[in-house]
């Protein structure tokens, strides 16, 4: 008879971490039984195992917080209380915070983090070393942690002082054979892209992902390349902006729910797809201008697809991905041509007008794209190289990893 495990976070809705549960629940079933325990009724990806949803409301006040982390920490027991399982593993802080709250007898509470918590620039100073020895605190209850990079495992080490054998780095998995069956979906109404160079980029519109430098950057390259296109997938908050500054930069923009559809246009805001990988396959280049990461998913996702990567040596995440030989606490101040991709200076984070000056890192990617771009010989070995770097997060080896874990 199958051992039950509980994987608990607020949604199965459009993040990395969701994404990482979704996979891992399919690589569990056949060796546990699975319950996801959510805190909100956001269920986007695929799962297996039984679902349970704990209703919660969106979040209020400080005082309603501790309420609703208090009945979570009840319902949570119960469903302990009930199926008994051999671990709990939570994945982000909210829920991080609840496994570890929750008394135990005998599961063992397993925190997934998927963020660094050094760049977490969104909160002020003040409350941000409260945050953190809070954490450094209730982390050390934990049976087990997992990080998504040697950089985060370093930092809960060296800074949250928590013991060494406690600390693992699993790395983020995908589904090759999934990529290599959506890269055979034809493009579409967007067929005529192929006939076009295009960069891309996929991620969230937010200030994480640094696309205004990527804009401008690309404005210059115009110069250069005159039937060169961009395209961004991804929705977020700062849409409107991002249109903006293209239409100020004299960018002819496409965006995916104000124009109609055709070849005439430099960048292409596309939205959320459902398979970005058949758009990634036709591009020159995939291009990542992360400001910060907790992993990086989607370069992971190019690699599979088997194509050149540029990419900020941002923490954390690209580096570990795109040079594993190197020092993982190394962060480039010059462009690297790495083993299965490019590293690059990473960017201010400050938002940016179109009549603003170029700043010297972006200089020097345009300089660098150029040489890339120019370079059929060198897209063609990282495009050669990048499938089999792909290999190294295959699902079936990042989840024996993790059932090594459990049955400790």
């Amino acid at each position: 008879m199958k051992n039950n495990i509980f994987l608990l976070l607020p949604n199965l809705s459009g993040g990395g971490q969701e994404k990482v549960a979704s996979r891992l629940s399919f690589a569990f079933v056949n060796s546990y039984n699975v319950r996801i325990v959510l805190f909100q009724r956001k269920v986007n990806y695929p799962y297996a195992g039984n679902l349970t949803i704990f209703h919660s409301q969106a979040n209020r006040n400080f005082l309603w917080k501790i309420k609703e982390v208090h009945k979570r920490i009840n319902l949570l027991k119960k469903y302990i209380e009930l199926d008994k399982p051999k671990a709990i593993i939570s994945f982000g802080e909210s829920a991080n915070l609840v496994n570890i709250l929750t008394p135990k007898k005998k599961s063992k509470t397993i925190l997934s983090i998927h963020q660094d918590f050094s760049q977490n620039f969104e909160i002020g100073k003040v409350y941000k070393e409260l945050h953190l020895i809070a954490y450094r605190f209730l982390y050390k209850r934990a049976n087990r942690i997992i990080t998504v990079s040697k950089r985060i495992e370093n930092y809960l080490i060296e800074r949250f002082k928590i013991s060494q054998n406690k600390v693992k780095t699993i790395y983020n998995p995908i589904e090759v054979e999934e990529v290599k069956r959506k890269l055979k979906e034809a493009l579409e109404e967007y067929e005529f892209l192929k006939s076009f160079p295009y960069l891309i980029n996929v991620g969230r519109l937010s200030k994480q992902k640094g696309q205004w430098y990527l804009i401008r950057i690309f404005k210059n390259l115009k110069k250069k390349y005159k039937d060169l296109k961009l395209v961004i997938l991804g929705e977020g908050e700062l849409k409107d902006y991002l249109v903006e500054l293209s239409q100020n930069l004299g960018l002819k923009t496409y965006v995916w729910d104000r124009d109609k559809l055709n070849e005439s246009y430099d960048v292409y805001f596309l939205g959320f797809q459902e398979n970005p990988y058949k758009f990634i396959k036709h591009s020159k280049a995939f291009v990542f201008t992360s400001l910060w990461e907790g992993f990086g998913n989607v370069l992971v996702e190019a690699l599979a697809v088997g194509k050149t990567i540029i990419s900020t040596d941002c923490r954390t995440g690209p580096r570990e991905i795109l040079a594993p030989k190197t020092d993982f606490l190394l962060e480039t101040n010059k462009p690297q041509l790495e083993e299965f991709g490019i590293l690059m200076l990473t960017f201010e984070r400050k938002l940016l007008k179109a009549n603003e000056p170029l700043t010297p890192q972006e200089k020097i990617w345009i300089d660098t794209l150029v040489e890339v771009l120019n370079n059929e010989s060198l897209l063609r070995d990282y495009e050669r190289k990048a499938p089999l770097r792909a290999e190294d997060f295959h699902i079936d080896k990042i989840a024996k990893q993790w059932l090594e874990v459990i049955e400790e």
